[in-house]
């Protein structure tokens, strides 16, 4: 357990809508803000909470170009900062798995943003982190509790009598290949419960679930839980 020293005279909070059908849902967002008087100079999260650091949006394009506020991509990842104590499960206490100066990727529409010392933070819940990124390509992402990482499968170009799809009419793909698991989700009495998939399978899993990532070579990926996986294809 950790503590992040604050020295800004505010901190502003702006909660963010929850995580279920994160795409379907994305214009659905509540913020709020809350200021925090000087004289607090410590933030400790409680129970199953993490303190992130969020990695800095870029402001420009490749080639230069500045970019508006509202075209730059809401970050994903951050550094691990504070964690509470874990939270008890049957008789037993379970620690929070991600240790501080870990690099993280989280749920995009997770927690609440913490501002301070001119950075932004998030206090999320740990079941909101993905999973573990220690390179700067998301192909190398650890996934984390009950979370699958698929490489999605490229979508069919032309329809079933040859005629060319757009960008636009192509239908998103739904199958692909397992790239790495997580050690599965909490049981009853606090144990790892092994997941059903393995790397390599391939799976059809649930359209509108997940978060989308896209990697350095422009390899299209998605995070998502066992529990959307519908099936595996052999």
């Amino acid at each position: 357990m950790s503590t992040a020293n604050l020295t800004a005279s505010s901190i502003a909070f702006s909660s963010v809508g929850t995580t279920l059908c994160q795409r379907s849902f994305r214009s659905f967002v509540v913020k709020a803000a809350t200021a925090v008087a000087p004289k607090y100079t410590s933030l400790k999260p409680l129970g199953d909470r993490v303190l992130v650091k969020i990695k800095t949006v870029e402001d420009k394009t490749d080639g230069g170009i500045l970019l508006p506020t509202s075209a730059q991509s809401k970050p994903q990842s951050g550094e691990v900062v504070a964690v509470g104590e874990g939270k008890s499960i049957g008789k037993n206490k379970v620690d929070i798995s991600v240790k501080t100066g870990t690099q993280v990727v989280y749920s995009k529409y997770a927690g609440t943003e913490v501002e301070f010392s001119g950075s932004n933070h998030l206090i999320l819940k740990e079941d909101d982190i993905v999973g573990i990124l220690e390179t700067d390509d998301i192909k190398d992402l650890k996934p984390l509790n009950d979370r699958v990482f698929i490489k999605i499968a490229e979508a069919e170009e032309k329809t079933a009598g040859g005629l060319l799809l757009t960008e636009a009419t192509k239908e998103k793909p739904s199958i692909g290949t397992v790239v790495a698991v997580g050690p599965g989700p909490l049981d009853e009495e606090g144990n790892r419960k092994a997941l059903p998939i393995a790397p390599g399978n391939t799976v059809l899993f649930s359209k509108y679930a997940g978060n989308d990532f896209k990697g350095n070579d422009g390899t299209n990926f998605i995070a998502l839980r066992a529990s959307d996986v519908m099936a595996v294809l052999s």
